[in-house]
């Protein structure tokens, strides 16, 4: 169901917003997984409502193409929240560590979207896994390797930790196997992730962390040198244009958002797109509906912030996720923090 745009935020004559594509209670859910995989996003488990503790089970495919919503008849589901996800192979949908319920797990689970079906995969010998993930990052550097950053500790002391592993997978065997890295990054959980090419004329890639503690930083969580990644980002050559052209109407900063947990992040060509969460340095109204762009282009890389002034579109515990030159925001509680929003939106920009 469309409805009319609501107004973001403006930056001189420069102006966003997130612009309603579908309504479906389908769709309502926070700290969930949102993942593209054959044009089709899959929404998984996350929280119905606020404070809840029991996370859903079920598997939602949406189809941007046609704004339509349906609940995934496939077996073999467990209840997760907090968790991450990455397609593999272009086939299976790894959900990694979460909270079911009761505890933080480390396993995978993987579906089939070819068989409609979810599967247990085993970890293989030599698995060193970490105690149990929840408010991770999980991010793909090639079809058959993860790497996994932070976490929260346990249920009675609610810690934060800096760990990073690598998580190999193999679909044909159904194994998967963590290893702890040497390196190790600040105590962050509820953060970004955002796998970037470094500027210059033999770029690498760094993966940054954003957010998840108190520091306004992004921080190097991995660094590869040219040729050793072959992930390639998803092509969005007019949204990538237009993020251009709104940084240019605004005041780059060298400091970023400070102390931001449980927002969205979207890598769209050299722009890390983050939006909403909850702020660690409020006392109240800690729910945010911010924009913030961290522009790569240059070294030193500029935050561009533009603010909005539409209550309706805070969010945390949402979700962000592109396709066909479009950014899509779906899920997240509102202001409340207890209501989970039904709709999907798509980025806008006026310029």
């Amino acid at each position: 169901m469309a409805a009319a745009a609501a107004p973001g935020g403006r930056a001189g004559g420069s102006g966003w917003t997130w612009r309603p594509v579908a309504c479906d209670a389908l769709l309502a859910r926070a700290f969930h997984s949102s993942t593209e995989l054959g044009g089709r996003f899959y929404l998984v488990g996350g929280l119905l409502a606020g404070g809840a503790t029991a996370p859903s089970s079920d598997t939602v495919l949406f189809d941007p193409a046609g704004a339509q919503a349906v609940r995934l008849g496939a077996q073999g589901s467990a209840p997760r929240s907090h968790h991450d996800a990455a397609p593999v192979d272009g086939r299976w949908l790894c959900i990694v560590g979460g909270w079911d319920g009761s505890r933080r797990l480390a396993a995978v689970a993987a579906l089939d979207t070819e068989r409609g079906a979810w599967e247990e995969w085993k970890a293989a010998p030599g698995n060193c896994p970490p105690a149990g993930l929840s408010s991770h990052t999980c991010t793909r550097l090639s079809d058959r390797e993860l790497l996994v950053a932070g976490r929260e500790g346990g249920v009675r002391t609610q810690r934060r930790y800096g760990n990073i592993y690598a998580l190999k997978l193999d679909p044909g065997a159904r194994t998967y196997c963590y290893k702890e890295e040497g390196c190790r990054t600040s105590s962050r959980s509820g953060h970004s992730a955002a796998l970037i090419q470094t500027p210059g004329p033999h770029p690498g890639h760094q993966l940054l962390l954003f957010g998840g503690c108190n520091s306004a930083e992004p921080e190097v969580a991995g660094q590869w040198s040219h040729g050793k990644i072959k992930e390639q980002p998803p092509v969005a050559p007019h949204l990538t244009e237009q993020l251009a052209r709104l940084v240019s109407s605004g005041k780059g900063a060298r400091q970023g958002p400070r102390g931001l947990r449980h927002h969205s992040c979207s890598v769209v060509g050299p722009f890390v797109v983050l939006f909403g969460g909850e702020s660690l340095t409020r006392a109240r109204d800690t729910i945010c509906n911010d924009l913030y762009i961290y522009d790569t282009r240059k070294s030193p890389s500029l935050w561009f912030h533009f603010p909005s002034a539409d209550r309706g579109l805070k969010r945390v515990g949402h979700r962000t996720c592109l396709w066909n030159d479009q950014l899509y925001l779906l899920g997240g509680f509102g202001e409340d923090g207890r209501t989970a929003s039904p709709q999907v939106c798509s980025l806008d920009l006026f310029i």
